[in-house]
């Protein structure tokens, strides 16, 4: 359900439990319970919070979880520790508890009991037993002081707020266009538990039974506290599920950043922010469907595993189909098959879907990511550049609520029109050099390029270069690239770099093309598309040459060592049957949904914006 928009004061679930006068330590008893509907339901565990770790006398055989930094494991040493925790519960399982519930009847989350019962004053209790209620989440704090305890109890809704008085400290997230408000715990108690409501003496129990981490529910009726805040008087509560492993500190979080990644689930337990940016991932990509078929686009989902790797210039992952006896490629590409939809009669299809490049690692790649992908018959270009702007324009609103936004210290200005400018003359602007009075002259070209820029590092790479076109996309990737801040669309690629894009119809040697640019970084790209069968043979030919040339000079130089270009390229013959057939004049485009949320989200790395990124072996 869509998060409700929380007021600006601290909101806290504070849970009302007992205690005896002989022990100021947590109880567990079981009791019969009421759902909302005022039926018995089935035996729960009532609880009594424990005093703090520091304050709980030591129990025999028993080990008490402790939380920090330092403390917390790797993955080997997780499951050792597994063994040390397991007591509580054989014990809960020794008295008829079940450690692991099968199911909860929640009535409300957090944010939800917020918005309904704003309108309880100070000291005010809801009486009508239609508001007894029933919520569950996570422990992640608890205190207890003499008579009172205290628990914080953590939701998908966002974070049960804590806070005493003022010493909260509050984040302000706008999540699916709302103004969402959480909060760190602060050293203040938020749950809040005395002990008149519930049964005496079984407090050593909980001390050996409950532990932060652990996921409960908690069935009772609404108050407001005198300080303001909300609180469910608790009349019953069970222990859903056991943790036998302890929550990172929660003043300092989880830190280790490779841990972060690699267990990305105890990150979003002991970072909640982390949770926010993959909410805020899915709205993106429900705003990126919303926009498109709005307009009349259709969802087709296209093949993962290929005969060959199409569509774009990269590695791709083999595998092997023992069935069928040959191997196969995981897609790099949407592209060619998307267009086969074209000339089975589509106007505008679309693929949202993974994409997998066998390359390199970095803050902006990862061997999987996603993409859209999508073409519309009968326009060009142009059309695609209106709708890259509809699409990030519409997603910096559902997420922001406006198109300024800041991203690692930058302003954004994502208000329409974007600037529009070609390649060479971007290129011009930057170095001086004009492209266009080279013509094919690549030897003046290089020379004239190796005297302007003064970083020799490139000097490989431009003296590399195969034609002139190739050069001016060197020259722009070195001086240009990094400085398109704000939204930029480069214009009219050369030929021999755009295999795929129709020519351009008033300049030579130069194509229907445009990438898009966000802060140094490529965010889409699109052509016209090229629709003659026997232009498109010549093109991918020549592709395939080129390719088989570095690959045979690589591993030449490498003495027969597996180098980036130690693959094979090959034709798609049925795709270019499919243009045989005709394909419509049409314009396509894909856009990178990771770096999309980066942007948004205020993401460095691409790592920060997929749940499971791809990680070296640990050690």
């Amino acid at each position: 359900m869509e998060a409700l928009k929380l007021s600006s004061q601290p909101f806290k679930i504070l849970i009302h439990l007992a205690s005896s006068k002989s022990n100021p330590i947590a109880t567990v008893v079981t009791r019969t319970s009421y759902s909302s509907s005022s039926s018995p339901s089935r035996r729960h565990i009532v609880l009594r919070c424990c005093t703090t770790t520091a304050a709980t006398p030591k129990v025999p055989g028993r080990n008490r979880r402790s939380s920090s930094t330092s403390a917390t494991p790797s993955s080997t040493s997780d499951r050792a520790r597994v063994s040390f925790t397991e007591f509580p519960v054989d014990e809960l399982k020794n008295k008829g508890l079940e450690p692991y519930a099968y199911k909860w009847d929640r009535t409300h989350n957090a944010n939800q009991l917020q918005d309904i019962y704003r309108h309880l004053q100070n000291g005010e209790e809801s009486k009508n037993e239609s508001d007894y209620v029933s919520i569950a989440g996570r422990i992640v704090a608890r205190r207890a002081f003499g008579k009172l305890a205290f628990l914080t109890l953590r939701d998908d809704s966002g974070t049960i707020q804590a806070s005493h008085g003022s010493s909260h400290m509050a984040l302000t997230y706008m999540l699916f266009g709302t103004a969402m408000t959480m909060a760190k715990e602060a050293r203040s108690p938020d749950l809040y538990c005395e002990k008149e409501r519930l049964m005496n003496d079984q407090f050593e129990q909980l001390k050996t039974l409950v532990d932060i981490g652990d996921i409960l529910g908690a069935s009772g009726s609404i108050k407001r506290t005198e300080k303001g805040e909300l609180s469910v008087c608790v009349d019953s509560f069970s222990v859903l599920t056991k943790s036998l492993l302890p929550l990172p500190d929660k003043y300092h979080g989880l830190t280790d950043v490779d841990k972060r990644y690699r267990q990305r689930y105890v990150d979003m337990i002991a970072n909640p922010e982390i949770a926010d940016i993959f909410r805020m991932r899915a709205k993106i990509v429900s705003e990126i469907r919303k926009t498109v078929e709005s307009i009349g686009y259709v969802e087709v989902e296209t093949p993962v595993l290929q005969g060959a790797a199409g569509g774009a210039e990269a590695r791709p992952f083999i595998t092997h189909h023992n069935s069928l006896g040959r191997d196969l490629y995981l897609r790099i590409a949407t592209e060619l098959h998307l267009k086969r939809m074209l000339v089975g009669g589509f106007e505008k299809v679309y693929e949202i879907g993974r994409i997998f490049r066998n390359e390199g690692i970095s803050t902006r790649h990862n061997p999987e990511f996603t993409t859209i992908e999508m073409y519309e018959a009968y326009s060009d270009y142009e059309s695609m550049m209106n709708m890259a702007e509809e699409i990030v324009t519409r997603c910096a609103l559902a997420v922001h609520g406006k198109l300024s936004i800041n991203y690692q210290g930058v302003e954004i200005c994502l208000e329409r029109p974007w600037r529009r400018e070609s390649m060479h003359n971007l290129v011009k602007e930057a170095t001086g050099i004009n492209f266009i009075e080279f013509g094919n002259d690549l030897k003046a070209a290089k020379e004239v390029t190796l005297a302007t820029l003064a970083d020799n590092q490139q000097k490989h790479s431009i003296e590399a270069c195969p034609s002139v076109g190739q050069l001016l996309n060197e020259v722009f990737e070195i001086a240009v690239e990094p400085k398109l801040i704000q939204p930029t669309f480069v214009l009219d690629y050369p030929i021999e770099i755009s295999p795929l894009a129709k020519p351009h119809r008033r300049h030579a040697g130069l194509t229907e093309r445009f990438e898009l640019f966000i802060c140094g970084r490529e965010l889409a790209n699109a052509f016209s598309e090229l629709t003659d069968p026997s232009d498109q043979r010549r093109r991918l030919e020549e592709q395939v040459r080129q390719h088989n040339e570095k690959r045979v000079a690589a591993e030449s130089r490498e003495k027969g060592k597996e180098t980036d270009n130690s693959y094979e390229v090959t034709l798609d013959e049925d795709f270019l049957t499919a243009l045989e057939y005709g394909m419509p004049p049409a314009s396509g485009m894909g856009l990178g949904i990771d770096r999309l949320v980066m942007l948004i989200t205020d993401s460095a790395s691409i790592r920060d914006v997929i749940a499971f990124p791809v990680l070296k072996i640990q050690q």
